[in-house]
């Protein structure tokens, strides 16, 4: 796995907020940035970092180095410029030929890996039932993904965070890392997460279900210096790499953007 490191590019003066302001920026209606305190960790600056969209005004995407014509794996920022995408964020984590991810992945054009593992993540969309939300985490413990997922163009598998009933399923464990997440919240709005700063899964998990952001679905999709997010959109431009992993890179040196094969980007619906 790999980490990310945060480096935020301020194109305009800050506005001036008030105490009691809503913690996110809007950059776009619909796209906002947030910025919260996480625990104390032993690098970094224990913030976690998050980009909240509403589908209904933003489509996603998934980019992938296996698709026809891509070729290559490339940095969230490459993928966004490349694709005219405002954000990006791993999709998942991958195999050693850098370009399989390691559950279901695929698109109405392409197949990325059609095994599905054992995993209870399944992120959806590009919606063909408009009965159905436009973009949503499906929970295979306590949804039907057979009968949800003919209802989407695109589905992205990964590891659970939180149940059904919003409860930690990460075991506790001591080994920390930078981590790059998906989630989202009770109004089905799709959270871009990013933690430079090293945790305990389990100890994040804890974290995000704390915070003010109404979480209800999370699922993993990449640690250490592999994890990244990228957005330009608004006066922000931010680029928030990982970097720390115990037994790989003990370290938050890490100022370098990884190649990453698949990515979840998003774009202004046309």
């Amino acid at each position: 796995m790999r980490a990310l490191l945060f480096a935020a590019v301020l194109l305009a003066p800050p506005r001036i907020a008030a105490a009691d302001s809503s913690p996110w920026e809007v950059l776009e209606p619909g796209l906002e940035l947030g910025t919260f305190a996480g625990p104390p960790s032993v690098a970094g600056d224990s913030k976690i970092r998050i980009v909240r969209i509403d589908p209904a005004r933003f489509s996603l995407q998934l980019l992938s180095a296996s698709a026809p014509g891509e070729g290559k794996p490339r940095t969230a920022r490459d993928w966004c410029a490349r694709s005219g995408a405002l954000a990006a964020i791993n999709a998942s984590m991958f195999l050693n030929d850098v370009r399989t991810s390691v559950g279901l992945m695929k698109t109405r054009a392409h197949v990325n890996n059609a095994r599905l593992s054992k995993d209870n993540a399944v992120l959806a969309f590009d919606r063909l039932d408009r009965a159905l939300a436009p973009a949503q985490i499906i929970d295979r413990q306590c949804q039907d993904l057979g009968t949800l997922s003919p209802g989407y163009g695109t589905l992205v598998q990964s590891i659970r965070m939180v149940s059904c009933d919003r409860k930690n399923q990460w075991a506790p464990a001591a080994k920390k890392w930078s981590t790059a997440a998906i989630g989202a919240d009770r109004k089905g709005r799709v959270l871009f997460i990013h933690a430079r700063s090293p945790w305990p899964v389990h100890d994040l998990v804890d974290a995000l279900l704390a915070l003010p952001i109404d979480l209800q679905r999370l699922m993993y999709t990449e640690g250490g210096p592999e994890a990244q997010l990228y957005l330009k959109a608004g006066k922000r431009e931010v680029e928030a790499l990982g970097s720390y992993e115990t037994g790989f890179n003990e370290n938050d040196d890490n100022t370098r953007a990884w190649e990453i094969p698949n990515v979840i980007a998003v774009t202004r619906k046309k």
